[in-house]
């Protein structure tokens, strides 16, 4: 299991950098996050939140969808938004309504650099792009306006008062 990375960790707000090298250690990194993903509880789990600077993440939606995404790119988002609850396994304990686009359609590659698409809606599409944001330096906290931002920085101040640790 991978330490989990927590907000104030300077690799959640830098842009990350495309995977060229598609070999075991690849894979190894995957199977990794798949497990901190499982052990967490969460859905999804970008290579940035492990403190790894690589155009990746993982998604696990019981029953729906269990797939690497390396190198994904949002092509196209719906005009049509939805609101709903979000949280991040860097910022543990703290959620927010956030608005996002219905539905996406993403192209990335696979563990041996194969593309391929998916169009999604719902619970898969806020992922995708939860997700993707993190390869972008920014958390979910970013899209709130500065005054929920900043109580949401708060919380998760009180909530973590005194421990320092990454692992959840």
């Amino acid at each position: 299991m991978l330490d989990i990375y927590t907000l104030g960790e300077e690799v959640l707000t830098e842009k990350c950098q495309p995977i060229t090298k598609f070999d075991s250690g690849l894979r190894v990194l995957v199977d990794a996050m798949f497990e901190t993903l499982t052990e967490a509880d969460g859905v999804g789990l970008a290579a940035p939140q492990v403190g790894v600077g690589s155009r990746l993440f993982v998604i696990n939606i019981q029953g729906k969808e269990r797939r690497a995404y390396v190198n994904p790119q949002i092509l196209e988002t719906s005009i049509e938004t939805e609101t709903a609850e979000e949280g991040c396994l860097s910022i543990p304990g703290v959620w927010h309504d956030v608005q996002r686009p219905a539905r996406v359609t993403v192209q990335a590659q696979d563990l041996e650099g194969k593309a391929f698409t998916v169009k999604a809606e719902g619970l898969l599409a806020r992922a995708i792009q939860h997700e993707y944001d993190h390869l972008n330096g920014v958390l979910f906290i970013d899209r709130l306006d500065e005054e929920e931002r900043g109580k949401m920085v708060k919380a998760y101040e009180k909530r973590t008062k005194g421990r320092r640790s990454r692992t959840l």
